[in-house]
């Protein structure tokens, strides 16, 4: 069945076409668009050959190739579309993946809801963490964190018979969240709690957090490094296409004050941040109030907010924009009613 899909996309691939894109992010990331807003686009369309089935995510959760058919559908709709995203697809198990090679169990949503699942925090509290703080990086390979690995693996393992596949389209590093994104769904929120009672607790599972992931994310990307085409130094994420080799996630910190985000998030981030060459940063609901030592930390190239009507705008562009730290995927009726407003949005606002 997989086959059939492969061929299809691959005959349709102009690598030329392919290359003029990758060379607009690139100047995106490096910071010459210049003005306005950048809004990239494929300088050809493709239309599919076949029709391409959809499935369901629990569906696609179960069986690899339809996995595969899943993620790959999003690039034959780009390439049939003539959209700006980079081709790329990922491992697809949803924000549980670093979670439950702790021990969290995974939450399966209902068929009709066609979402990702989560996890189930682990009981106990902070007696439970203790625990894993003793007992160290845990087994990598272990539930969907090494589903999540299989999957990268039989990626590759399908691209090889499809040159322009292999050259073109990214297998991107699995929502393997961020450090306290990662603490709150093993813990709970009583860890909140514990910022204030136990912050040596907290900062000694976010340390170990920390380790985890680097770890995982080393065996990912000796597995199923980025497309040959995407430059050193960069990396695809989403469609986007930022500097450095991770994509974060802080959702957690809209619970924080800044003072908390500097000392239970940046360290962390900052950590990762190094150990990959740099990356961006996504974040939901308000975070206005720790935006600025968010964007102090070295090596961030990219800011994903999603929900622009939470945060005072004006404090997010003169700590992004101002400093010629991109917004990536931003939605586009908020960039365009800052440029009608007069902001100088520098030319480092990318949307869709």
């Amino acid at each position: 069945m997989i086959n059939k899909y492969l061929d299809d996309l691959e005959s349709r691939i102009d690598e030329a076409g392919e290359a003029e894109l990758i060379a607009q992010w690139k100047g995106f990331a490096d910071g010459e668009v210049g003005a306005g807003v950048f809004r990239p686009q494929r300088n050809y369309t493709a239309e599919a050959g076949v029709e391409w089935p959809s499935f369901g995510v629990n569906e696609a959760i179960a069986d690899k190739d339809k996995m595969i058919i899943s993620q790959l559908s999003g690039c034959s709709s780009a390439l049939a579309r003539g959209a700006g995203s980079v081709l790329n697809v990922r491992s697809n198990y949803g924000t549980a993946i670093m979670s439950s090679l702790f021990g969290a169990e995974i939450f399966m949503m209902e068929d009709a809801m066609n979402t990702l699942p989560t996890s189930v925090p682990l009981p106990g509290g902070a007696g439970t963490i203790a625990k894993l703080v003793d007992a160290g990086v845990p087994d990598l390979n272990g539930s969907y964190g090494g589903m999540a690995l299989e999957m990268g693996a039989y990626y590759v393992e399908k691209y090889a018979p499809y040159p322009k596949i292999r050259k073109w389209v990214s297998v991107y590093h699995p929502d393997t969240q961020g450090p306290v994104d990662v603490a709150e769904l093993v813990w709970g929120s009583s860890m909140f709690y514990e910022f204030v009672d136990q912050p040596e607790l907290v900062h000694a599972f976010l340390a170990l957090i920390t380790e985890t992931y680097t770890k995982y994310l080393r065996k990912w990307l000796e597995i199923a490094p980025h497309a040959e085409t995407i430059p050193a130094g960069y990396a695809p994420h989403w469609g986007l296409m930022h500097k450095g080799g991770i994509m974060l996630r802080d959702d957690s910190a809209m619970n924080l004050s800044g003072e908390m985000f500097e000392e239970f998030v940046r360290p962390y981030d900052q950590k990762l941040l190094e150990e990959f060459g740099g990356g961006a940063i996504h974040f939901c609901g308000h975070g206005d109030h720790f935006i600025e030592p968010m964007c102090s930390m070295t090596g961030l190239h990219g800011i994903n907010l999603s929900q622009p009507h939470l945060n005072d705008m004006e404090v997010v562009w003169k700590n992004t924009v101002d400093k010629g730290i991109p917004m990536l995927g931003f939605d586009r009726g908020w960039a365009e009613r800052a440029l009608a407003e007069g902001r100088d949005l520098r030319g480092h606002v990318q949307v869709w």
